[in-house]
């Protein structure tokens, strides 16, 4: 089918699901009692009960048909379109439906000669959907109008167009997002098709009558941040409001947050305002009016009902920021310079109503800054502005403000002032969406369901106060808004959080959600009230073999009565099996979760390597780690966790792989490029990455994980590999991006500043900005023992040898900051310290200098530079300085053997005193007070008196040593003079 014909028909789809069904192919598809010679021998009984695989064998048949395929496509994609949004629609947004949609797909013909039924065929649908060990909830409503879509449009005889894939990636998405965990496997169906759509979304206009740009990178925005890929939802974020003209900003402005605020401080706003529709109409023409295609909604007919919102009504708070208004005169500050001229005439306090769309643009942004920063205040109140701006400008649509609401309960509920609100707002939009998903009356063949229908506070709303289906499901692919039972155990988990365990065990148990109860009962100390819920599921009591009993029927009986496994076992089994293998610290519940998913469930061997890591089993753990990655090699824990065990195991080509993989899954993580860089450094330069046998070089393209992750580093990319200090350079790219993650590390730094001086030649500037960074995080702890005197040394002989023409008294003049005195003495003009020799210079002087306080190296050092700087006097006050730092250790005048390299020291400093008097006490002090005098006009007396208290106090225990023989000989050369 052309894509031609493809779009007319998502265009022209029915509106409802009576409209869908109608379609002879659908009937022949459906209804295997329909008249139709071709498929009557594919029966349900035929393909044992198995529903999914009657549809399949069914569409196989039908494609077959030429020429009518290409109308057969279409109809079964209208089809699988419609089906898909009645299933959200049942489950997420409401209304509810007025019809129960299984009397129309499951037609009484299909149970003929079976003895299956309905609930029996739900059950197995239910089971059908789990993946990698991956269950979907046991009681989703309306199953059946998810695994119809799902069958469709991911069978291979389908045309494998772009509408197409854009559906099959929405279904398959929901599928991601119905699982308990993430699946890898479908992870990877879901960003192929992503792939593909994205490269023609912005280049074929065809395709931009189904999907705009903005609206397609919003969606790929949500399918990222649920899939932890955050940095490129930002990207796609930014992109979709450049897409759309669309301007805001996170700024500040005067206000007041409580009611007795007297003095106006700058509050965080968002400032926002959505372009013109004339203005849009003309940039986008036609294409605008695909965001109304796919539900026939109109924006000039949008209902002005909204989504209840609850008023904060605090004592202290005021219901939003008092924003102060700005007089028309005011001078525009350096902020506002800043904004997009039409963001800097807005009132904070009322803004104007924002699209749809660029009301979601803000939310998006909202979540990708929650997900990649740590959940404190500071997240809480950089985030909450963009749901406020949302909230306060009004509502633009039923579920973009439904989610609004959602996110700003998601932060207010770590707040004390708005944690009452926050849980109240939580229970306010459950209670919502129970109203206007549960079924206008129950099925009448199902006396079950109508018993476990919820009761809410709210009534069923009237159609005047609600919006639409069609609204609701008009961005439900760009929103990430939950399923019910999702966000009924969302709010459990809040009361929890809140200490309300009774409230939170009578949510989890009406949703039938063992798991949850029985961590609930488990973090609350009561571990054999878990044991005994978990293993309820998993096994029949020795006593009774009842299923249905509820808990309370059986609190006689003993967790180990619970011995004989249950067949079939619940869908979420493998999820069981390692609950109770955390809880009852069994490997053989881990093992068997492991064995009923296939070798697919990755938490298993997960959790099967963390219980020997933690006894010491370092092979065992690495071996369920390996088979953990094997299934979801997206896991950067695990991938981190592997090579810390390789690293005590010193197979460092593996932990060097292990951590290369773990930083191309989380390039922001600081510890795994720290730890990639160790491992790296004890690599023999002709080992790469991964390899198994380290006597055995492997072949270049096996470098790819490492090489990959550090290709833009400079230093650690372009050099052979024969280059002995190619894994050094490495480890020094990986250290430095390391450093810039966790600045506050001094680990990492000391490493940076050790591998750094490894190189050939130096980066000095990398070595400078390390030591510099190291005196800043210890230096008040440590003082002068943060300082590597040996590379301090190093740096200054560098600048000595490879500047070697000393500052004039022009530059001098500038370190102190007046002009020469004497013209006459000026010499040619040098070039102004920059770089390397400016930033030497600065590091000692001001940032060692003032730490040194009984390290004879440091002074030295410090007498060096002042020496290369022409200042004579504080080259002698360094010497000073030094000798009395030796002079003062305890003990070395002693004479014995532990103290001679004591003395020795005090010997040297004292011959380095004198020889420092004899050169610089002559000389012209060179600035500030007396300068123009003699740097010691007494220097001989001084030196004299050195020697002199150095003998007096060696005598006893050093005459007769070479040292002190020295000093003696310097003593008569003084007084000979």
């Amino acid at each position: 089918m052309g894509e031609s014909h493809a779009i007319i028909a998502l265009l022209a789809m029915a509106s409802d699901l009576f409209e869908a069904l109608k379609g002879v192919h659908v009937r022949t598809l459906l209804d295997q009692g329909y008249e139709n010679s071709v498929l009557e021998a594919i029966t349900l009984q035929s393909c044992d009960g198995d529903w999914p695989q009657f549809l399949a064998r069914r569409i196989q048949r039908l494609l077959a048909k030429q020429p009518q395929a290409a109308g057969i496509d279409c109809n079964l994609i209208s089809l699988a379109t419609v089906t898909l949004n009645c299933f959200l629609q049942a489950n997420v947004t409401g209304p509810p439906l007025s019809y129960n949609p299984a009397d129309r797909i499951l037609p009484s013909s299909l149970f003929e000669g079976t003895n299956t039924t309905i609930e029996r065929l739900k059950r197995r649908l239910i089971s059908g959907l789990s993946i990698d060990g991956e269950a979907v909830y046991g009681l989703i409503p309306h199953i059946e109008l998810f695994c119809l879509p799902k069958c469709i449009l991911n069978h291979p005889s389908m045309t494998q167009d772009l509408p197409l894939r854009l559906a099959r990636l929405r279904v398959n998405f929901w599928h991601q997002r119905l699982l308990n965990d993430i699946s890898s496997s479908l992870q990877q169906i879901i960003y192929d098709d992503l792939h593909l759509i994205g490269d023609s979304v912005f280049t074929k206009p065809a395709f931009n009558g189904i999907i705009t740009p903005a609206q397609f990178l919003l969606e790929r925005a949500t399918i990222h941040i649920y899939h932890g890929f955050d940095r490129k939802a930002r990207a796609d974020i930014k992109q979709a409001a450049v897409e759309r003209s669309f301007h805001f900003a996170l700024t500040g402005r005067l206000g007041k947050r409580t009611k007795y605020q007297e003095k106006e401080l700058s509050q965080l706003v968002v400032l926002a305002k959505s372009a013109d529709e004339d203005e849009e109409a003309a940039r986008f023409g036609e294409n605008l009016s695909a965001e109304f295609a796919t539900t026939g909604s109109d924006p000039s007919q949008l209902t002005e009902a909204i989504p209840r919102k609850l008023n904060l009504d605090d004592d202290t708070l005021l219901e939003s920021i008092a924003f102060t208004k700005a007089a028309a005169s005011a001078p525009k500050t350096q902020q506002d310079d800043q904004l997009h001229p039409s963001l800097e005439s807005l009132d904070p306090g009322s803004q104007p109503l924002l699209q749809p769309l660029d009301a979601i643009i803000l939310l998006a942004t909202a979540s990708s800054i929650t997900n990649t920063s740590p959940t404190d205040g500071l997240t809480r109140e950089e985030t909450l502005p963009y749901a406020e701006r949302v909230i306060l400008g009004g509502s633009s649509n039923w579920q973009v403000y439904t989610q609004a609401l959602l996110v700003r309960s998601r932060i207010e509920g770590y707040r004390l002032r708005t944690i009452e609100r926050g849980v109240l707002q939580l229970q306010a939009i459950v209670d919502q969406v129970i109203a206007e998903t549960s079924p206008l009356e129950a099925p009448k063949d199902d006396a079950k369901s109508a018993e476990k229908i919820s009761t809410t506070f709210l009534p069923q709303p009237k159609s005047s106060e609600s919006a639409s289906a069609s609204e609701r499901l008009q961005y439900i692919y760009q929103l990430a808004s939950p399923p019910r039972w999702k966000l009924e155990s969302e709010l459990a988990d809040r009361w929890v959080s809140l200490g309300g365990l009774r409230t939170a065990l009578e949510i989890y148990e009406r949703l039938q959600m063992w798991a949850e109860v029985a961590l609930c009962w488990a973090a609350n100390d009561r571990e054999d009230k878990a044991r005994k819920i978990i293993r309820r599921q998993l096994y029949n009591s020795v006593i009774t073999t009842s299923t249905n009993k509820l808990l309370e029927d059986d609190e006689d009986n003993h967790v180990g009565d619970y011995r004989i496994e249950r067949d079939p076992l619940p869908v979420d089994a493998p999820r069981l099996f390692c609950i109770l293998g955390d809880l009852e610290k069994s490997t053989a519940a881990y093992e068997r979760a492991w064995e009923i998913s296939k070798q697919r469930y990755a938490r298993a061997q997960r959790s099967l390597g963390k219980y020997y890591l933690a006894n010491g089993e370092l092979d065992s753990a690495s071996t369920a780690y390996a088979r953990s990655l094997k299934v979801n090699p997206q896991n950067h824990a695990i991938w981190f966790a592997s090579g810390c065990i390789k690293l005590q195991q010193e197979d460092w080509a593996g932990a060097a792989d292990a951590f290369a993989r773990a930083v191309q899954i989380e390039d922001t993580d600081a510890e795994s490029w720290s730890n990639l860089a160790v491992a790296l450094l004890k690599l023999p330069p002709d080992v790469l990455p991964g390899d198994l046998d380290a006597s055995e070089p492997k072949p270049d393209k096996a470098r790819s994980n490492v090489e990959h992750v550090l290709e833009d580093g400079g230093n650690g990319s372009n050099v052979p590999v024969t280059d002995p200090q190619k894994h050094v350079r490495e480890a020094f790219t990986a250290l430095k991006r390391a450093a810039a993650l966790k600045r506050e590390s001094f680990r990492i730094w000391q490493n940076l500043l050790s591998v750094s001086v490894q190189l050939s030649p130096p980066p000095y500037t990398e070595i400078i900005i390390s030591q510099t960074r190291l005196i800043e995080l210890l230096g008040t702890v440590e003082g002068e023992r943060c300082v590597d005197a040996e590379i301090v040394e190093g740096l200054v002989a560098h600048l000595v040898t490879t500047y070697p023409r000393a500052p004039t008294e022009v530059d001098m003049a500038e370190i102190v900051g007046r002009q020469p005195e004497n013209d006459s003495t000026i010499q040619a003009p040098a070039l102004k310290k920059v770089g390397f020799e400016r930033t030497v210079i600065d590091l000692v002087q001001k940032k060692i200098t003032p730490l040194i306080t009984s390290s004879r190296r440091l002074w030295l050092v410090t007498a060096k530079l002042s020496l290369y700087l022409q200042h004579p006097s504080n080259a002698l006050s360094a010497y000073e300085k030094a000798w009395r730092v030796t002079l003062n250790q305890p003990g070395w005048e002693n004479g014995t053997e532990e103290t001679k390299a004591a003395w020795k020291e005090v010997a040297d400093s004292t011959i380095d005193l004198l020889d420092g008097y004899e050169s610089f006490g002559a000389r012209t002090r060179e600035a500030g007070m007396g300068a123009g005098e003699l740097v010691a006009k007494d220097w001989r007396f001084k030196a004299r008196s050195a020697v002199r208290s150095v003998l007096a106090r060696a005598k006893e225990g050093w005459e007769g040593d070479d040292g002190y023989e020295t000093l003696k000989e310097r003593l008569q050369e003084l007084k000979s003079v």
